[in-house]
């Protein structure tokens, strides 16, 4: 197996930061694709950070075909999406079992298929999962979810139940979003996209529409108590937050409890948020990035009234999917850190936070030139990613 040790000594010229890391200036050395400022100072571009601690990455496999969603079992072993359809049980060696039965079919045409995927607190007991897919439909396809209690032989699927659909449905093959995660409360947080043409877009900003969303639901699919917009006739009960782009990220914050998300930017403006119950993330109203042809979005403007500024953004972008926080376990100098799977930036992103604002930036396994799909802590506290080139890598202490 491929190893590659990453052990970074910061021999550089280095600077202070003032969470006493040690940085130098930023990772990012392209040009911007716009000439748009910032909000506020470290929006952007912040300082580099490199980790102190030794670890190294390890290539465990390169047998799994297109994964898109990870997620940690508690016996070690992960349970993996392939965006063609396929769901598959890998050992934390690196074994990849057979497709497990079960799973309903997907739309798997341009960003489609079978997408994020996250196992119930109380698997153990109910050994329940959920997922995420873009279903076809006769009108045209949706992302859904879908949940079913996983054999215990791990070969099938029982009692498959599409238990969410956001609609409306639409004939194209972009911007599913398409993450679900436990709440801590038991409840489903999903991510969905506005499914990127110009005809979709503005349903980002339509209270009555499930597209470019972040989702809140119960297990049965139901709206979850305590949601912002419940009892407003004009807006959807589950709707959590608003505004959104392609959200292929979410997580929670371990310390805080905070939901954060990554979402897509079009030429630049990829962004970090923490989400807030109810809030306006701005899409496409407010942007830092510009159309992928070199036109300007909208009226152009990067702030309005009553719409939240990004925490981070990025120009040029990394295309940021799944994200994961980090306890500590493992690398305790990486503990509440975020960690971001880049797609065309071929990296895994450490961003480094501090009373919700980054201080930091760091770029991992920037040399396997690699497309990072989704990330996930396993149970021995190291972190585990997805390509789409099929590998699957740990990243964790040497």
């Amino acid at each position: 197996m491929k190893k590659v040790v990453l052990v970074l000594l910061g021999a550089i010229a280095l600077m202070l930061t003032p969470n006493g890391l040690k940085a130098q200036s930023s990772v990012e050395t392209k040009k911007a694709n716009s000439d748009y400022k910032p909000a506020f100072e470290g929006q952007t571009r912040i300082s580099a950070v490199v980790t102190k601690m030794p670890y190294e990455g390890k290539m465990l496999t390169a047998a799994l075909k297109r994964p898109w969603g990870i997620a940690a079992m508690p016996n070690g072993k992960f349970l993996v999406t392939e965006k063609g359809g396929t769901m598959k049980i890998v050992s934390a060696t690196g074994e990849v079992g057979e497709a497990i039965n079960g799973v309903p079919a997907v739309a798997s045409e341009g960003q489609g298929g079978l997408l994020g995927i996250c196992l119930d607190p109380n698997f153990s007991k109910n050994r329940m999962v959920y997922w995420a897919f873009s279903e076809p439909l006769d009108n045209g396809n949706l992302t859904s979810v879908a949940k079913g209690k996983l054999s215990a032989d791990e070969k099938s699927l029982e009692g498959v139940t599409v238990i969410y659909r956001a609609t409306p449905a639409y004939k194209g093959n972009l911007h599913f979003g398409g993450r679900v995660l436990f709440a801590k409360d038991g409840t489903l947080f999903l991510s969905t996209g506005e499914r990127s043409d110009m005809e979709t877009r503005p349903q980002a900003q339509d209270l009555n529409s499930g597209l470019g969303k972040i989702i809140h639901i119960t297990t049965e699919g139901k709206p979850a108590k305590g949601n912002p917009f419940a009892g407003d006739a004009k807006a959807r009960p589950e709707l959590y937050s608003y505004g959104h782009r392609n959200v292929q990220g979410i997580a929670l914050h371990p310390g805080t409890g905070d939901l954060w998300e990554t979402e897509f930017g079009p030429r630049g403006g990829d962004e970090i948020n923490r989400v807030l119950p109810g809030k306006n993330y701005g899409w496409p109203t407010i942007t830092y990035g510009i159309e992928y042809r070199g036109d300007k979005i909208g009226d152009a403007i990067q702030q309005k009234a009553g719409m939240e500024q990004p925490v981070y953004y990025w120009d040029p972008v990394i295309s940021p999917s799944g994200i994961t926080f980090h306890d500590g376990r493992d690398m305790a100098e990486w503990k509440n850190n975020l960690f971001i799977s880049a797609l065309s930036g071929m990296h895994i992103c450490r961003i480094v936070i501090e009373n919700n604002k980054v201080v930091g930036e760091e770029r991992l396994l920037s040399g396997e030139n690699q497309r990072f799909r989704d990330i996930t802590q396993g149970t021995d506290g190291a972190l585990y990613a997805v390509t789409d080139q099929g590998r699957l890598y740990r990243v964790g202490k040497k």
